[in-house]
C-alpha cells in the first residue's frame, strides 16, 4: 500500500513510480500470454482488432506497436489489474470506486519501435473531473536505451495543451514542440526493473522515444478513472458506443467496474478541458492518430532520449 509521503508526491508531481506491483508468479504468467500473443501476430499482415502493426513487420520477425485492449484478450490482464498490489494503489489513489477506461501493451520493438509523441491522456478522452490515471506495468526491464516514459512534472496542475495540428486543424494527439507551454527541459525519465509500474495522471504531459535497443520494451498500460468520473459528448472512445444507446453505455461501464461500485451521479469539477474534434483522418491508435493527424515530432529535432 502506499504510504502519505507517496500520495503526496503524486498529488505534488502527477506522477509515480511503484515497485514490486505484481509478484513474481504473476509477472511471469503475464509475459508467458504476452510473448504468446506476439507469437501469433506472425499470422498477421494488417493491423486489425488486436495487433497494431509497426513497420517492417513480418511472419520471420513480427514488429508490434500495440495489443489493443489486452485486458479483453486474455482475463488474466483483468484479474491482475483487480487482484494485486496494482488494486491497492488505485484505491489509495481514486478512492474506493473505480473503473477502467481502457487498456493497452505498448510494444516497442528493438532497433527503432515507434516513439509515443508528447500528450497528455485528458486531451483524448475529457470526463466531468479528473480523478484518473495510467499504470504503466513494466513486463521487462527498462532502460533509458528502449524508449522508457518521460513525464513533465506539475503539468496535470497546469492547462491542456492543444493537440490540434497546426497545419489542419484536426485532432493529432499530440502537443506541438514549439508550443511554449511545452517545457521538454522538466522531463523525467522513467526506468526500472520487470514488475515494477509508473503511475501518471491524466492531465500529466509524457511521451515516449522509439526503442533504440536490441531488447523489446513491453509495458501493460490500464488508464483508470473514479466511478464519478463521466465521459463527456465528444471522446471517441464512447462514439460507437453511444450510437447502440443508453443500455449500451450502462453495460460497457458496468463491465468496467474494477472496485466499489457504479454511480448514476457524476461528480462535476471545474478542470480544464478541450474536445478532441474533428478527429484525425485514422484514429484507431494514438501512433494512427499521431501519423494521419499530422502531429509535429519531438524527436527529429532533439536528441532521441527517452522524450
Amino acid at each position: 500500500m502506499l504510504n502519505a509521503e507517496d500520495i503526496a508526491f503524486y498529488r505534488e508531481n502527477g506522477y509515480l513510480m511503484v515497485e514490486n506491483a505484481v509478484s513474481p508468479e504473476q509477472l511471469a504468467r503475464l509475459r508467458e500470454i504476452t510473448y504468446g500473443l506476439i507469437e501469433k501476430s506472425r499470422a498477421v499482415t494488417e493491423s486489425d482488432d488486436v495487433f497494431d502493426l509497426d513497420e517492417g513487420h513480418t511472419a520471420a520477425q513480427p514488429r508490434l506497436t500495440r495489443i489493443k485492449l489486452p485486458h479483453k484478450q486474455d482475463p488474466y490482464y483483468w484479474d491482475v489489474l483487480k487482484n494485486s498490489r496494482m488494486t491497492e494503489v488505485l484505491a489509495a489513489l481514486l478512492g474506493p470506486d473505480t473503473m477502467i477506461q481502457t487498456s493497452k501493451l505498448n510494444t516497442k520493438a528493438p532497433g527503432g519501435g515507434a516513439a509515443v509523441e508528447w500528450h497528455q491522456d485528458w486531451a483524448f478522452y475529457p470526463h466531468s473531473n479528473d480523478d484518473m490515471l495510467a499504470f504503466g506495468l513494466m513486463l521487462e526491464d527498462v532502460d533509458e536505451a528502449n524508449g522508457p516514459l518521460q513525464v513533465i512534472p506539475g503539468t496535470h496542475k497546469g492547462p491542456v495543451l492543444s493537440h490540434h495540428s497546426a497545419d489542419s486543424g484536426v485532432f493529432c494527439g499530440a502537443v506541438d514542440p514549439e508550443d511554449p507551454l511545452f517545457d521538454h527541459e522538466k522531463a523525467v525519465t522513467l526506468t526500472g526493473k520487470a514488475g515494477s509500474m509508473t503511475v501518471h495522471h491524466v492531465r500529466t504531459l509524457h511521451g515516449s522515444a522509439p526503442n533504440l535497443s536490441d531488447r523489446n520494451r513491453l509495458i501493460l498500460f490500464y488508464e483508470c478513472r473514479a466511478a464519478d468520473a463521466w465521459p463527456l459528448v465528444g471522446s471517441a472512445s464512447y462514439g460507437k458506443l453511444a450510437s447502440g444507446g443508453g443500455q449500451a453505455l450502462w453495460d460497457h461501464f458496468a463491465d468496467s467496474v474494477i472496485t466499489g461500485n457504479m454511480t448514476t451521479e457524476p461528480r462535476a469539477e471545474a478542470v480544464p478541458m478541450r474536445l478532441p474534434l474533428p478527429p484525425a483522418p485514422d484514429a484507431g491508435s494514438i501512433f494512427k492518430t499521431q501519423k494521419s493527424g499530422g502531429a509535429r515530432s519531438a524527436f527529429t529535432a532533439r536528441e532521441k532520449v527517452g522524450a
